[in-house]
This record gives C-alpha cells, sequence and structure tokens, in this order.
C-alpha cells in the first residue's frame, strides 16, 4: 500500500520558517517524480513545488520562487519542504502527491499568523 505521511506543520509567524517532511513507503521512492501541492481554507489544491526522481531537477510556483525549497532523501524515503520567509497567503494543508501513482498523503497544516 502506498503511503505518503507529511509533518512538520504548525503555527509560524509571518517572515518565519517551517521544514515539511513527508515519509513514504509502500513503494519504489527513488523512481518517482514528486510533488508538494497546498490547499487552502475555502480554495482548491495549488501545486507548489515538483522534483524529479534524482533530485536533481526542481520547478516552483511563482508564489513560493526563491522562499521554498524542495528536496528529497532517496536513502531515507523522504521528501523535505523547507519554507522561509512565510506569509499570511502561505496559511494552507500542505501534502505531498505522486501523480502517476495517483497517491496523495493527508497533509500537515501551515498557520502563518501574528
Amino acid at each position: 500500500e502506498v503511503q505518503l505521511q507529511a509533518s512538520g506543520g504548525g503555527l509560524v509567524q509571518p517572515g518565519g520558517s517551517l521544514r515539511l517532511s513527508c515519509a513514504a513507503s509502500g513503494f519504489t521512492f527513488s523512481r518517482y517524480n514528486i510533488i508538494s501541492a497546498r490547499q487552502a481554507p475555502g480554495k482548491g489544491s495549488e501545486w507548489v513545488s515538483t522534483i524529479n526522481s534524482g533530485g536533481y531537477i526542481t520547478n516552483y510556483a511563482d508564489s513560493v520562487n526563491g522562499r521554498f525549497t524542495i528536496s528529497r532523501d532517496n536513502a531515507k524515503n523522504t521528501l523535505y519542504l523547507q519554507m522561509n520567509s512565510l506569509k499570511p497567503e502561505d496559511t494552507a494543508v500542505y501534502y505531498c502527491a505522486i501523480p502517476s501513482l495517483r497517491a496523495r498523503g493527508q497533509g500537515t497544516q501551515v498557520t502563518v499568523s501574528s
């Protein structure tokens, strides 16, 4: 069974940082591109970033480019999303997904507020 377990969310002040993790199991992690996405209250899902299977190609949404960094450790079957200079509009449930497997994790809540 494919599982994607997100963690690391929480409440942070504007300008702060968080590091999210997504632990994977049930499949060969290193073979797949992975996306990070988010869903704000009352809104649809928004793509945030993509990293390729080897971890050397990354892409970001304009809204987070320069502030977020996606990475992965294939030995640990884990994806990371380092989020810096957080803004209130970054408030959302963040999750990881593998489109080719039609798999999506349950997400972790990030709230940016003073």
